[in-house]
């Protein structure tokens, strides 16, 4: 797996109000980042703005030597990316099985079956239960499972560990060490320490003093620039 992620500048925020200033970083292959911060300090908006679920207010993120599943290059972090936020999005009247095989179709790209999925977490008899008869701990563990029955390069995960006891912490830990060592790249925002290597970076977010859109022409004139450190 060659490639990498490219973010120029990139400015975040909700409702025209500037909450993450203009950050730049690259990740290449079986790299990851550890976002950090108090809540409030944007972290759940940067990974959402890289997932695409929010519109940036300044700066671009480039993929370069990534394709998707039809052999097209990639031309958005999106295409490439799993995004696996604070909330599980199951649906709870599916099975975890048929809610596996559904976002399997769905992204495309084939990696391991449900049941193997399932099993990979720690869930090998969940498959025939809906989600909604699923204990906290195994509705996270059944989301965490999404990751691997698609393949994509860029996991973007939200409190990943939320909901987990530490013998599940520890179980995630490991498939996201395998991940980059298949030359998987990471983003994680968490308040709880994830071991994801000994090269893994941290990124800490302070909450901005600009309150608006409007005062972001200035934090860019000033440079402004966030940047991850080792």
């Amino acid at each position: 797996m060659a490639g990498r992620l490219v973010i120029e500048g990139l400015a975040c925020g909700r409702a025209g109000r500037l909450v993450v200033p203009p950050l730049t970083l690259a990740l290449a292959p079986g790299e990851a980042v550890l976002v950090t911060g108090e809540n409030g300090a944007g972290k759940s908006t940067l990974l959402r703005t890289l997932a695409g679920l929010l519109p940036p207010l300044a700066g671009a993120v480039r993929v370069e030597g990534f394709a998707v599943a039809s052999g097209e290059p990639a031309r958005s972090a999106s295409e490439i990316a799993h995004y696996l936020g604070h909330r599980n999005a199951l649906k709870g009247g599916r099975t975890a099985g048929a809610e596996l095989g559904f976002w399997q179709g769905y992204l495309g790209g084939r990696a391991l079956s449900p049941q193997e999925a399932l099993e990979a977490v720690g869930l090998p008899g969940a498959a025939p239960f809906r989600c909604h008869d699923l204990s906290a701990g195994q509705a996270r563990r059944a989301a965490l499972a999404r990751l691997l029955v698609a393949h994509r390069p860029l996991w973007l995960l939200d409190e990943p560990t939320t909901a987990l006891d530490a013998k599940a912490q520890d179980d995630f830990a490991r498939l996201c060490r395998l991940h980059l060592a298949e030359g998987g790249l990471i983003l994680a925002a968490t308040h709880q320490p994830i071991d994801l290597g000994p090269d893994a970076r941290t990124l800490r977010l302070e909450p901005p003093a600009p309150s608006t859109a409007a005062d972001l022409e200035s934090s860019i004139e000033s440079d402004e620039t966030w940047e991850a450190i080792g």
